[in-house]
């Protein structure tokens, strides 16, 4: 266990220009997210506002949302989008990809929190507290992580093509990424879990209480 927690906080010192790297992609995503709210006028703002006060109407209304649909389509995102990843990480020409998806994923994030407190203020801020940040306190670092590793597979399959010494067998590295990314699909599912039994019940008390006054 010693051993394990060494060799882990090595490979963080080792490459820890990546994972920040990574960190600082992904908050680059959540201002342009940010911004993009700022940048929108009038109408746009207005019609997309529509649409999700129809949603948080509907749930005020007594209509249930499905727990275990949740968890079921949130963790299948995650699966997804991890083994997307996984994949890229597998080729050198990937890598810009890796860096996009994981940009997007901070985009998404600061437009999702940036328009819900942009059209509602504080009550917005507490939604999105609620609703958005639980399960996001886990997925985001696995997903810098799973980032970062594909990142340095990708790097690490580039060194071999250029080198001309005999290294390591591909396979060994292969069987440790492959293995580390299982363990952060099975995080993932905790995360999934979180959204959907704490941060949709959340969301739900929050918006009748808001809606029913």
């Amino acid at each position: 266990m010693y051993t394990k927690r060494t060799l882990l906080i090595d490979h963080v010192r080792e490459h820890a220009t990546i994972y920040i790297f990574m960190t600082i992609l992904f908050l680059t995503g959540v201002i342009f997210g940010a911004v993009i709210v700022n940048s929108m006028n009038f109408v746009q703002k207005e019609d997309l506002f529509f649409y999700l006060e129809r949603f948080f109407r509907g749930i005020a209304d007594e209509e249930q949302i499905n727990n275990n649909e949740v968890l079921r389509t949130s963790f299948l995102y995650h699966v997804k989008y991890l083994f997307m990843l996984f994949v890229l990480g597998l080729s050198v020409v990937g890598l810009p990809v890796v860096w996009i998806l994981l940009f997007l994923k901070g985009l998404v994030v600061g437009f999702s929190v940036g328009f819900i407190v942009n059209q509602i203020g504080i009550n917005g801020l507490f939604l999105a507290s609620l609703s958005i940040a639980p399960q996001n306190l886990l997925i985001i670092p696995i997903y810098i992580i799973a980032g970062s590793l594909a990142m340095l597979f990708s790097l690490t399959l580039l060194r071999k093509l250029f080198s001309r010494r005999i290294s390591q067998p591909v396979l060994k590295s292969l069987g440790r990424y492959a293995s580390v990314f299982a363990s952060l699909i099975i995080f993932s599912l905790a995360a999934a879990a979180l959204e959907a039994y704490v941060a949709n019940e959340a969301m739900e008390m929050l918006i009748k209480s808001l809606y029913n006054e």
